[in-house]
């Protein structure tokens, strides 16, 4: 697969269109926002001068990876020579099966639609194409040029050639490929979002403060980041979009958000991408400033 298209051109399109490029595919970065895809297409230089900087990757290498990508505002024109699309959209049902639908009608009969979704079922998605067998999730992980994880999700209808493909595809970006299968959250965030979701209950219920909690699990179980930190890196609307599809698919009220939760996000606290979550955050970044108060 020479050719991908992604659609999508935010913090994890960009991130995927960075790592095909820089292992030689050429790539259709797709939005409609040509505003949003200058911001992409600067966020991907941005991240391959720091891989200069680091010495991880040479100039020769960064400046073929930039001139492996052009950016399209329409579905129809980014797709039309696609062996493989990555869709890397808003985490949103209607939307993804939106999208899908138009992938089905332009991109080539053979390639490979696959998308980058958390949660939402990618048996669901393939029903709204004609072509089943060859749709598929590739969850990459944030920051997608860093995480070596990949889950390749099948769903119902995912064929064995295709799952091989993607599995092979993902070993040849670097990346390590868990096979999975289709039920709600996957394997990722079936067991991260329960235990972020328990650890703002334990705020909610006055057990502790904020950076008590996130220590408690740093220290005490080695994680690299407190789970309220890392749920305002991931977006906290996106953890309780996540946690809905949990608890729709399960019907068990484990999964059923923290009302804490739930009132932040409903306020505009969404992490820190709006600058206030659990923490506040310098506009514009992720560097922490204080942690908030929380009556």
């Amino acid at each position: 697969m020479k050719h991908i298209a992604v659609i999508g051109s935010g913090t994890m399109g960009n991130g995927i269109a960075h790592v095909f490029a820089q292992h030689g595919h050429t790539v259709s970065l797709v939005d409609v926002s040509d505003e949003a895809l200058k911001k992409g297409l600067a966020t991907i230089e941005k991240n391959l001068t720091r891989q200069v900087e680091k010495g991880t990757l040479t100039e020769s290498v960064k400046a073929q990876a930039l001139s492996n990508i052009t950016l399209h505002n329409t579905v129809k024109a980014g797709v039309e020579r696609a062996e493989l699309v990555v869709e890397a959209a808003t985490e949103n049902t209607d939307l993804k099966l939106k999208i899908f639908q138009d992938l089905d009608a332009a991109a080539p009969a053979g390639a490979i639609l696959a998308t980058n979704t958390s949660s939402i079922s990618i048996t669901r998605i393939a029903a709204a194409t004609k072509r089943p067998e060859h749709v598929i999730g590739m969850h990459f992980m944030n920051p997608v040029p860093i995480m070596k994880l990949v889950e390749v999700i099948r769903g119902y209808s995912t064929s064995d050639a295709v799952t091989q493909s993607i599995m092979e595809l993902s070993r040849n970006l670097g990346k390590t490929p868990v096979e999975v299968n289709d039920y709600p959250g996957f394997v990722a965030n079936r067991i991260l979002m329960p235990m972020i979701n328990e650890a703002i209950y334990t705020l909610y219920e006055g057990v502790a403060g904020v950076e008590e909690i996130d220590t408690v699990m740093k220290l005490g179980m080695a994680h690299p980041m407190g789970p309220l930190q890392l749920a305002d890196f991931i977006g906290l609307d996106v953890c309780l979009s996540i946690l809905r599809v949990l608890f729709d698919g399960f019907g068990n009220p484990k999964y059923a958000p923290c009302p804490l939760l739930v009132n932040m996000v409903q306020a505009g606290h969404k992490g820190a991408k709006s600058g206030s979550g659990f923490y506040q955050y310098t506009a514009g970044s992720k560097d922490l400033v204080v942690a908030p108060r929380f009556r």
